[in-house]
């Protein structure tokens, strides 16, 4: 794996032994990112399920602001170290070891500042994409109009039934669906009537 553009182009990315990872191919990472283009200088990412954290890293490279990286496996949280390390990012990083199926409470007390531009890279097919859509949303961790980029098997959709969450996009290359979403914020109508959504 190799950082594709930016600051970092061209860097090698330490991979992770084995297959409980499912690392983002590079042609599948640029394609993404070549979607996303302007929404990446300066953000605030989140790299949730981040494997290697090669999709925090190429944003960072890119000029992202920060980014957290979110994962659970001890291998994993140590190659994302190693990366961070070899690309001299640990200064615009934070790696938070998390079972994400369980919750998001890990987010609440990391940081202050608030997250727009979010990748979700979970394990297919294991029902995780909407309950971690729920946790991003109790979080109060995301800013009004976010962007979230869920990768999924076709099989096992985003569920649009998420209020708060609005698809905009969706891209299939291969055996991988990528799902653009954007955060949207519920509020109250002065007159008391139901709830509304607030377009970002």
């Amino acid at each position: 794996m190799r950082i594709i553009s930016g600051d970092l182009r061209g860097k090698k990315l330490h991979p992770i032994r084995g297959t409980v990872i499912r690392p983002t191919a590079d042609r599948l990472r640029e394609s993404i990112f070549n979607i996303l283009s302007f929404q990446i200088r300066d953000a605030v990412v989140l790299d949730l399920f981040a494997g290697t954290g090669a999709l925090g890293i190429e944003a960072l490279s890119r000029g992202a602001e920060y980014a957290v990286f979110v994962e659970k496996h001890k291998d994993a949280l140590a190659v994302i170290e190693q990366n961070l390390r070899s690309c001299r990012l640990e200064d615009r990083a934070k790696i938070i070891r998390w079972d994400i199926a369980s919750n998001l409470n890990c987010l609440s007390s990391s940081d202050s500042r608030l997250f727009n531009l979010i990748f979700m890279d979970p394990p297919y097919n294991r029902n995780l994409i909407s309950e971690t859509l729920r946790h991003l949303h109790r979080s109060r961790c995301l800013e009004k109009g976010a962007t979230v980029v869920v990768e999924h098997a076709p099989p096992e959709p985003v569920p649009e039934n998420i209020a708060e969450f609005v698809i905009a996009d969706q891209r299939k290359y291969g055996k991988t669906l990528v799902s653009f979403l954007d955060y949207v914020i519920e509020i109250e109508s002065d007159n008391s009537e139901a709830a509304m959504k607030i377009p970002p």
